[in-house]
């Protein structure tokens, strides 16, 4: 019997059972079904392109059609202690004031900025030293670029001279800017949450952790949660108990599911999987929503960037070695260099957009095969609306716990969507088309200069872009009887279970959501721990 079950060892699951645990009274449980973190790949920044699409280390979910005629898409999660953090482009972003302060007028007290801000600043060992924004002396390193690419400060000074504010951390301004991804590595390698909270933690007593163990549903007394069935790695079932609570943190595709297959969730939904209805619960699984990113790539007119110390088997080997003498190079450093928040109209009041720019390029996406570099030189971006409204949804198609997911992604649903996106690509042109970097540029490879209309840049997001792998909403905490989560995030209806991680967040806080969702696990340890 353990006090507390947490299910999932991804960015929320390894900050709670670090900060639950730090009691010497308490005992404490993690759950995760993968394995353990040790595969070199994952240490290296840019390695784990190596383990994207490897079972062994992510969950590969698939969506319906992105539209009529087209192909699904594989919405890919980590599978491994630290989970998505330990597979993902390690950018680190908070989230902005007004966001969090948005979610707290929603109907959440205790998540407005000023709450949530000193959970970064505990968190946070920051290489840029100490602000009032900024942590030092925590257990997750964050840090700039290091050894960046000459290309990427031609991107920066572009953003500058069409009016983006230059910073050393974007994370310390709200307003338009352009700088270096901040980004969750140290010394060149990848710090996961596993790393960052996690290994520590495992010295202690009275935390356990049990790897390939797949959660296969909560267990019930009345209305209480008491414990969770799980298959352990050699395929026996076990139920483990939890006398305080069981806390699911799965992410926004995991988490609903579960609760689903365990009896909580849309009755329509569960009746036509087979599945028992235990708490009808329409918004289990409900109001999702992702980043779409938009892509631009460009073929350079001469032989910069990292394509060709990418390209090739010989090129990679070269780049390998430099990365394991040196530990820096391209495979040193996030997925993308270069980070600038914007406004995609000038009257608006705070940026509605962010870019990702990067030194490299990718061939043509082809459904189903891992992208590659080109062995000409190019440059590509990757923007998103910060702030979607489109919603989807997804539910599980049977009992089954391996069984998938029906999920509906909800992509550009809302006219607001679709007129900031085609706003967001026409700046992203002008970017490229400002000098120094237009300067650089040959030739739009994609989309390709004959993509013009919004139907064809919104056609040409869904056929050649990315999902932002940055799901929220499927558990959204609020107010209203029909939130699934209270502002505690306490399961309604439901004793003795809590959902911490991106599914509870009715709203996106602009950004890239990691660090928010270690932030979030961070507070609500402490609600855990108050409560007990």
């Amino acid at each position: 019997m353990y006090d507390y079950v947490v299910v999932g060892a991804g960015s929320a699951g390894c900050v709670l059972a670090d900060r639950l645990s730090r009691d010497p009274g308490v005992r404490v449980l993690l759950v995760e079904a993968g394995g353990a973190d040790r595969h070199p790949y994952l240490r290296i920044p840019k390695g784990v392109g190596k383990l994207f699409g490897d079972p062994a280390f992510s969950w590969h979910y698939r969506t319906r059609p992105l539209r009529e005629g087209g192909n699904p898409e594989v919405w890919v999660r980590g599978k491994v202690l630290g989970g998505s953090s330990s597979v993902n482009g390690m950018v680190y972003n908070r989230g902005s004031r007004a966001d969090w302060d948005a979610l707290e007028r929603l109907g959440n007290p205790g998540w407005g900025w000023d709450a949530i801000l000193p959970a970064f600043r505990a968190m946070e060992d920051n290489a840029l030293g100490a602000t009032d924004t900024r942590g030092t002396g925590g257990p997750l390193h964050v840090s700039g670029v290091r050894d960046p690419d000459p290309l990427c400060d031609e991107l920066v000074a572009t953003g500058g001279a069409l009016g983006l504010r230059t910073v050393t951390d974007v994370n310390e301004d709200d307003g338009e800017r352009i700088g270096y991804a901040m980004a969750t590595v140290k010394a060149g390698q990848r710090f996961s949450a596993a790393r960052a909270f996690l290994r520590p933690a495992r010295s202690r007593p009275n935390l356990a952790v049990a790897v390939g163990a797949t959660a296969l549903r909560v267990l019930f007394d009345g209305d209480k949660a008491v414990g969770v069935r799980v298959r352990t790695a050699g395929g026996a079932e076990e139920d483990v108990r939890a006398a305080r609570e069981v806390v699911l943190s799965l992410g926004s595709l995991g988490t609903p599911k579960l609760l689903q297959v365990s009896g909580v969730g849309p009755a329509d939904v569960l009746r036509s999987a087979g599945v028992d209805v235990r708490l009808d619960r329409p918004q289990v699984g409900a109001r999702l929503r992702e980043h779409r990113c938009l892509a631009l790539r460009f073929r350079l007119n001469a032989p910069l960037g990292v394509n060709r110390r990418l390209a090739t088997p010989a090129a990679r080997a070269r780049t390998g070695a430099g990365y394991l003498l040196t530990r820096k190079g391209p495979l040193a450093r996030p997925a993308y260099d270069v980070i600038g928040f914007l406004k995609t109209r000038p009257e608006l009041d705070r940026p509605d957009a962010e870019v990702l720019l990067a030194p490299w390029s990718l061939g043509a996406l082809a459904p189903g095969k891992p992208a590659a570099v080109e062995r000409e030189p190019g440059v590509s971006a990757c923007a998103m609306v910060l702030r979607p409204t489109s919603e989807g949804s997804l539910a599980i198609t049977s009992a089954d716990p391996d069984g998938g997911l029906d999920i509906d992604p909800g992509y550009w649903r809302t006219a607001h969507d679709r007129q900031v996106g085609v706003d967001l690509f026409r700046r992203l042109r002008e970017f490229f088309a400002a000098e120094p970097i237009a300067s650089r540029i040959r030739r739009e490879t994609f989309p390709g200069p004959g993509v013009e209309s919004d139907e064809e840049i919104i056609g040409s997001s869904l056929d050649g872009g990315y999902c932002g792998f940055h799901a929220i909403g499927t558990c959204g905490m609020g107010a209203a009887p029909d939130d699934v989560t209270d502002a505690r995030l306490r399961v309604r209806g439901v004793d003795g279970l809590r959902v911490v991680d991106a599914s509870v967040l009715p709203v996106m806080v602009a950004g890239n959501l990691n660090g928010p969702v270690m932030a979030m696990a961070w507070r609500a340890a402490g609600f855990i721990l108050d409560e007990s």
